[in-house]
This record gives structure tokens, sequence and C-alpha cells, in this order.
């Protein structure tokens, strides 16, 4: 199982991973600060492009923010040691505790659209639905969402996983897979899904309404235990919410063209996409519920069921309370 090998990720492992990592800091940070939080970021550093936007980024601490292309590798990154706080979707992190050595905690929960975390087949493709994909080869990106919804997908046009040759791959070797005729379909998320149409990919499924909309922001056993990192991650994650209602109040056109640029797409789709991500969920941090809990936990038991978890686990078991108060005072 490929989440074993990945739980085994040591200093080699990870220069493999850190290319695709490009860190950076925030441009306005105290010098003489001597509090710095490593935070991981999916697709295109939008967290940090919104806190700048908003002119939130003037931190008392500092940021150093690196890219990956899934929350997965960000996860593989806190086990390593190379992150302090990891954003992700329920799913991450599930993988990444499997062998019961966690060394983090799940913190807060981000509420976020679901948008843009679909199936698609190539441009000229004759499949217009799941059920048409039967027998066919699917590129999915492994323990993140896109494995998630694909399942359920699969499930509903009443397939199972062996109907299909799955095939997990990376957001940008999948849409290189799906142009060049190697897979038939790519199941992703993010920037990948929009390039893919960009490129004439179509949708044959959605991953929207089977997604809970549940964003998890990890921290490292080591920030929990330091007063000065765990007040930072509190504050971090509370400006991204302040950020984003900035955005939301009267703002969208001018975070629009910040994406356009980023994502490289016309600025039009870039502002109906943030319209409709907006409206669907807004982008706002809420604390640790017994509700959050249970909700990954039904994606963890789906995991065991698809048999990618070899045995039940207990979610509850790498989430903690330790940061609503701080958090809760910071929003």
């Amino acid at each position: 199982m490929l989440f074993r090998r990945s739980l085994r990720t040591s200093a080699a492992a990870l220069a493999l991973l850190l290319p695709f990592a490009a860190a950076c800091g925030t441009d306005a940070q105290a010098e003489s600060s001597t509090v710095t939080l490593r935070v991981g970021a999916t697709g295109w550093k939008a967290e940090e492009a919104v806190l700048k936007y908003a002119g939130l980024d003037d931190t008392p601490y500092k940021i150093k923010w690196s890219l990956f292309q899934g929350g997965d590798q960000q996860l593989q990154a806190i086990r390593a040691g190379a992150l302090d706080l990891a954003s992700s979707s329920e799913i991450p992190p599930v993988f990444a505790a499997a062998d019961g050595s966690a060394n983090f905690k799940v913190v807060a929960v981000q509420k976020g659209a679901t948008l843009n975390q679909e199936v698609v087949v190539p441009k000229g493709s004759k499949v217009t639905g799941i059920a048409g994909l039967k027998g066919k080869k699917i590129g999915y990106v492994q323990n993140t969402t896109a494995h998630y919804f694909l399942y359920e997908l699969l499930k509903q046009a009443g397939l199972k996983w062996s109907d299909v040759d799955a095939k997990p791959l990376l957001p940008n070797d999948g849409l290189a897979a799906l142009n060049g005729g190697g897979i038939d379909a790519f199941a992703s998320y993010g920037t990948s899904i929009i390039t893919a149409h960009q490129q004439g990919a179509t949708t044959v499924g959605s991953g929207k309404d089977i997604l809970s909309g549940n964003f998890l922001w990890s921290a490292r056993d080591s920030v929990l235990r330091s007063p000065e990192q765990k007040a930072a991650a509190a504050d971090l994650i509370a400006r991204i919410t302040k950020a984003y209602a900035y955005v939301r109040d009267g703002h969208l056109d001018g975070f629009a063209q910040v994406t356009a640029e980023a994502t490289h797409q016309p600025l039009a789709q870039a502002r109906k996409d943030l319209t409709d991500a907006q409206a669907q969920r807004p982008t706002q941090a809420r604390t640790v519920g017994a509700d959050t809990i249970a909700s990954q936990q039904k994606v963890a038991d789906v995991f065991t069921e698809l048999g990618a978890l070899k045995e039940h686990l207990d979610v509850k078991t790498f989430w903690t309370t330790e940061l609503d108060a701080d958090l809760e005072k910071a929003l």
C-alpha cells in the first residue's frame, strides 16, 4: 500500500518532495520576531495572496510558505519535520496518522467551497458519465479528496473500484497523461481541473455534493508545546478568515484579478469561480467540534471499506481543542 510507504518519509524522501515546494516569507514581517511558522499551501499560495491583498500580511511573526501539489504531501512534510502547519482536506491526515504515531494534531477547521473537484475526460472523449468509465484507465490523486469522491461516484454509478483501472498520479502528471492519451479520465481538484478545462476537458462527475467542505489545519505537536507558535498559528488562521471576509465585502474584482494572474486564466472565469466559491460556502475558520470529528471519521471508514486502510482508525486520537481558545480570541 502506498500509504505505508508515504508514512516512512525520510530525509531522502523529503529531498524529492521539496523541489515541488517554493518557500518564501511574507513581505511585511517584524525583523525582530523570533517566531517562525513554516506553512504549507496547495495550488498557488492563495492564502498568502489573500493576506497581502487584504493588507493583513503584517504579521508580528515570520511565515515561510511552501507550495505542494497536494495536502497529502503537506502532511508528509509535517511528519518529516519540514512544516509546522499544514492545510488539507479531511483525507491526508487520515493516512498520515494511520501508523498510530502521528506527530501532529488537527487544530482547526476552515470551511470552504467544494467546486473544481471533478472527474474529467479529454477533448473528443465519447464518455459522458461515470458509468461509461467501466474498464477504463482513470488517474486520481491518491489519499486526497479526489480518491474519496472518485470512489463514491463509482459506487453511485453501480461500479466497484475493481471495475476500473485506477492509477495514482500527481496533479501535473495526471494532466499530462490525460492530454497524452495515457489515461481515459482524471479525478483531481483545484488548478489542475481549471487547466484541464482550458485544454478542452469536460466534466463527467463532481465531488461538489459529496465532500463536506471541511478543510483541516494540522499543526505539529511542537507548535502546540510552544505558546508563541501556538498563538501565531491561531492568529494566522484567523487572519485568513478576515482576509476572505474583506474580499467578499466589495473586493471580489480585485482579488479575481490576482487569481487570474496567478492561475493563468481569463479574468471573467476567475471572477466567476471566486464568486461561485464564496457563494457556495464562504471561506472561514471555526474551532474543533464533535461534528467535524464525526465528518472525518466517516471519511476514514470509507477508506477502510475501500481497503486503503487495513484496519479501523479512530480519528479523534489526532484532533485537539488546544487551539480553540486562542482561535476564538483571534477571530
